[in-house]
């Protein structure tokens, strides 16, 4: 047995062993806790019961309408395949599979957290650089990032849009009001302004404009105007708090308290916020005007949206597309997720699908 008054044990004494934390109990409170789920490979079992009870596991994001997305595009071996929006890579592991052998998927994400982790994943997977290449750009710059490779279009193109489960689970990215966190909204953090950034110079007007267009908000003007109010004592800097000055205001202008209501209302606010400080409606605009040169001759593309605002832009623009001769057809009624899915995945019920063949 060592001496414990051995000079030795004294300059380097023995560093005690410490278990990894855990969390209490069979559930996880904290994002950070939940870290079987963060381990798919390790602890498969556990992810597989989240999935089979019909949530989706932490840090994670499923794929949405594979199968109509895959018979839209109607992709082959050897043709070219973009996806706009990375993501988790769920949907790029579909695309890579019917463009290879011979093919090859470009693959765009603007969010540099996530996008290196899932580069890193579909890498280990055996999707080397031949055939799938991943940019950290917004998908706006289709154009350029086709350009930069040498590539003049595209055979077929998708578009997830809004945000990932990845974002919405973290909340240190500050998406979600049920978990206290600095109220950030920044699909890249590395670019300003913040969610409290904006919100803190915002003049009524124009909050209440964005109330409206981003989340059809019908309190915009009242939350608008006692928001702006509000920030010159307090200035709202976490998503708890916005949450509950939300829940304040409606509190003091309604006769009768509706929980689930004014739940409805702090989504919709939060999400009306998120789109104008990413100015999402703008880079769609931009990615849609765009989007016919990217395309070859036939070429098809494929968009899914999440809320009314995205999806009457896409709407309209594929149809003024067929009008114009820019393309040959689209659909007139979207496509959405089946009844199996949307009990397995509820994040799929707001999903709508449209697509455009290139003329």
């Amino acid at each position: 047995m060592a001496d414990s008054a051995d000079p030795q044990n004294q300059i380097n004494p023995p560093v005690p062993h410490r278990r990894r934390p855990r969390y209490a109990g069979k559930n996880p409170r904290r994002f950070d806790e939940k870290y079987k789920e963060l381990n798919p490979e390790r602890y498969a079992a556990d992810v597989a019961k989240v999935i089979a009870s019909g949530k989706t596991p932490a840090g994670t994001h499923r794929p949405i309408m594979v199968a109509e997305i895959l018979e839209v595009l109607a992709l082959q071996p050897g043709e070219l395949a973009v996806d706009c929006t990375l993501g988790f890579g769920g949907h790029a592991r579909e695309l890579l599979a019917c463009v290879t052998p011979g093919g090859r998927l470009v693959a765009l994400d603007i969010d540099p957290v996530e996008q290196p982790k899932t580069t890193a994943r579909l890498r280990a997977a055996g999707w080397g650089e031949d055939v799938l290449t991943t940019v950290r750009s917004n998908f706006a710059g289709l154009p350029q990032v086709l350009a930069s490779l040498g590539l003049d279009g595209a055979d077929g193109i998708l578009a997830d849009l809004g945000v990932s489960s990845m974002q919405i689970d973290d909340p240190a990215r500050g998406f979600t009001f049920k978990t206290d966190a600095p109220l950030d909204l920044r699909l890249n953090p590395q670019r300003a302004p913040s969610a409290t950034e904006w919100l803190a110079r915002v003049a009524e007007d124009e909050l209440a404009a964005a109330l409206t267009e981003n989340a059809d908000e019908p309190q915009a003007a009242l939350l608008a105007r006692e928001l702006v109010a509000r920030r010159v004592a307090t200035p709202i800097t976490r998503t708890r708090q916005l949450s509950e000055v939300i829940r304040a205001i409606l509190q003091e202008h309604k006769s009768r308290r509706d929980a689930e209501a004014d739940d409805d209302c702090v989504r919709r606010v939060f999400q009306a916020i998120r789109i104008a400080v990413n100015d999402e409606f703008g880079v769609l605009e931009r990615f849609l005007r765009n989007l016919p040169y990217c395309l070859k001759p036939g070429g098809r593309v494929a968009v899914l949206t999440f809320h009314s605002g995205e999806d009457r832009r896409v709407k309209h623009a594929f149809r003024d597309g067929v009008r114009a001769g820019i393309y040959t057809s689209t659909n007139d009624e979207v496509v959405r997720a089946g009844p199996e899915e949307r009990r397995a995945n509820p994040r799929s019920s707001s999903a709508k699908l449209r697509w455009a063949v290139r003329a």
